[in-house]
């Protein structure tokens, strides 16, 4: 069974069982438009005719076959928004967000200043971070003696942090050669 759409005359083409008697309730795809449709009733009556009996045909009217008007699609011309939806008035107007900037310097900005700009990244940075810290436990280590001799207090605390970086490494060592 083909389908037309009352409101943008698209077709759909549905099987014959999924329209019941009573009518079903269906929407088309492209507008969205709703309508109940029934079953088309095709009569297709066929009948075996026997060598006896006679055929006698009736003449019939003739009915001129009326094409239907489609619908035209009216161009419709979409009035332009005022405001640019990523412009600075319409983001301060609609979210609050507050620009100084315009979007124009801003983008000549950054195309200018990331040229000049370099970022080492997460594991880079990371990588730098375990470098330095190895650096001044190791010079912490070197110059143990000389601190402790001009701050006595700090002798405590430089045992209990070597004595920590100790038992890490025993950790890993335990951990790498476990498995």
């Amino acid at each position: 069974m083909i389908l037309n759409c009352n409101s943008c005359g698209k077709r759909f083409v549905v099987p014959d069982s999924a329209i019941t008697a009573s009518g079903r309730m269906v929407q088309c795809g492209s507008c969205g438009n709703k309508w109940k449709q029934f079953p088309i009733n095709e009569i297709k009556s066929t009948r075996s005719v026997s060598n006896n009996e006679k055929i006698v045909s009736k003449p019939r009217k003739i009915q001129q076959k009326t094409q239907k008007l489609k619908k035209v699609k009216k161009n419709i011309i979409r009035k332009r928004r005022e405001l640019d939806l990523y412009s600075p008035e319409y983001l301060e107007k609609k979210h609050g967000i507050k620009l100084n900037e315009s979007i124009e310097t801003a983008t000549s900005k950054s195309t200018t200043s990331s040229k000049k700009n370099v970022t080492f990244g997460f594991y880079n940075t990371l990588l730098l971070f375990f470098v330095i810290l190895i650096i001044l436990s190791r010079g912490l280590y070197f110059f143990q003696d000389f601190v402790v001799q001009t701050l006595p207090f700090t002798e405590f605390y430089i045992d209990y942090f070597f004595e920590s970086i100790r038992n890490m490494f025993e950790i890993w060592k335990n951990l790498i050669s476990s498995y």
